[in-house]
């Protein structure tokens, strides 16, 4: 029985560690994405070298890419931070 629990528990962290290495690459591929557009764009505005008013800048290209808000991690609260004392 006791061998059955070790391999078991030695299968499963081995399971865990494969999909973390597949969650990094998923995210090191999202990441040189959207740097190769970043690069285009920046490879443009050095070419045509003018300055841009707010009706030629692609407002859609700014949006947050919603594959990456998994991996941001959560902020927590500071419910204990009091401001009697900031200014002292």
């Amino acid at each position: 029985m006791k061998h059955i629990l070790i391999f078991v528990l030695v299968l499963q962290s081995l399971l865990m560690a494969s999909n973390l290495e597949n969650d990094e690459e998923i995210r090191k591929k999202r990441i040189e994405q959207q740097i190769k557009k970043e690069m285009a764009k920046e490879k443009k505005y050095a070419k045509e070298q003018t300055f841009y008013t707010e009706e030629n800048y692609d407002l859609e290209g700014a949006k947050v890419n919603e594959d990456s808000l998994s991996s941001v991690p959560t902020i927590e609260d500071d419910y204990e931070f009091n401001m009697d004392h900031a200014y002292d």
